[in-house]
């Protein structure tokens, strides 16, 4: 990965690299449910993507449920739309004490583990990105998003042994996937982009460090995803010491550049929503093509969505996303 991210930097022409599972999921004709139950399907879902478009690496499906089912949470699947937690699963200090921390065999786990296990086996000429939630975002949808902006303030404690525990099982489950041969892995942190930068070191980026420290090395590169950021939280991402930041659709890219050290990938952030699933393919060529531009000085930058692509992209918009690419290259 430390040869890869170099290649990048040091080659002029652009690679891409958006998070797009859901196209494939289409492609093979399944539904968003069947993917994130069944690795196979999962892994299906990926090929069909990574064989149809130049992805510079491959990338799973964002899900941001997986770890929260296996601490116990109740999770509902829409048979077209991902995942969502139904239910709170602890609100005090009794029931943070009380929260075991789950080992890998829960919930859905196995099944991307599984998902990544293929993709691994299958691709030998790009990395495979594993994906998982950050520590602050798992813990807010244990404790609810609201509950727990208030309790960062009155329980602290409680709130910080929650986030230990939720530390733990993240790194227990990156550290497989490292395992079974992922040469990297997007944490997905955007709730911690509600915070300001003070706390979003105090309760998100002193965590994440654990886990970089713990398993980023030239072979396996931790990429942090933080499409809730505005602006307001980026020191405390670069402060993590993830090799590559990612970045949303809500931060300027080409301000995020210039404070962002030149020896990290820096990577977004197309909007996938208001511009990759709702606009016209001529309007994603021009964002496409202005965004290539605007970010054209710097060697580190890694074109991608601002977050994972949802159900729905018309086909021709993908198409002219790498169209844009293709002519700036040629530039």
């Amino acid at each position: 990965m430390a040869a890869w991210i170099d290649q990048i930097m040091k080659n002029p022409r652009r690679v891409a690299m958006p998070i797009m599972t859901h196209p494939g999921i289409e492609y093979i004709g399944k539904h968003v449910v069947d993917a994130v139950t069944n690795g196979e399907v999962h892994f299906e879902a990926i090929k069909a993507v990574v064989e149809k478009y130049d992805m510079a690496a491959c990338t799973v499906i964002m899900d941001l449920t997986v770890e929260a089912e296996a601490f116990g949470c109740q999770i509902e699947f829409p048979e077209d739309d991902m995942p969502h937690v139904v239910n709170r699963l602890v609100c005090d200090e009794a029931s943070v004490q009380a929260l075991q921390v789950p080992d890998l065999t829960q919930g859905r786990v196995p099944e991307y583990l599984k998902a990544n296990q293929l993709a691994v086996a299958y691709f030998k000429d790009r990395p495979v990105i594993a994906g998982c939630i950050g520590p602050y975002s798992l813990a807010g949808r244990l404790y609810d998003m609201s509950e727990i902006m208030m309790a960062i303030y009155i329980e602290p404690d409680t709130i910080r042994q929650l986030l230990e525990k939720c530390t733990a099982f993240i790194l227990a489950y990156c550290r497989e996937l490292k395992r079974i041969g992922v040469t990297g892995v997007m944490i997905a942190e955007p709730a911690a982009g509600l915070l300001s930068d003070e706390d979003c070191q105090a309760y998100s980026s002193v965590y994440v460090k654990q886990i970089v420290d713990a398993l980023q090395d030239d072979d396996f590169t931790i990429i942090l995803h933080n499409c809730g950021n505005s602006g307001q939280c980026t020191q405390a991402m670069i402060q993590t010491d993830a090799a590559a930041l990612h970045f949303g659709n809500a931060i300027d890219m080409k301000s995020v550049l210039e404070v962002c050290p030149a020896d990290r990938l820096v990577m977004g952030n197309l909007d996938p929503v208001g511009v990759l699933k709702q606009a016209t393919p001529e309007v994603v060529y021009e964002k496409t093509l202005e965004l290539l531009q605007q970010t054209a000085s710097h060697r580190n930058y890694v074109l991608s969505s601002g977050c994972d692509m949802p159900p729905g992209i018309p086909e021709a918009n993908i198409r002219a996303f790498y169209k844009a690419l293709q002519a700036f290259n040629q530039e």
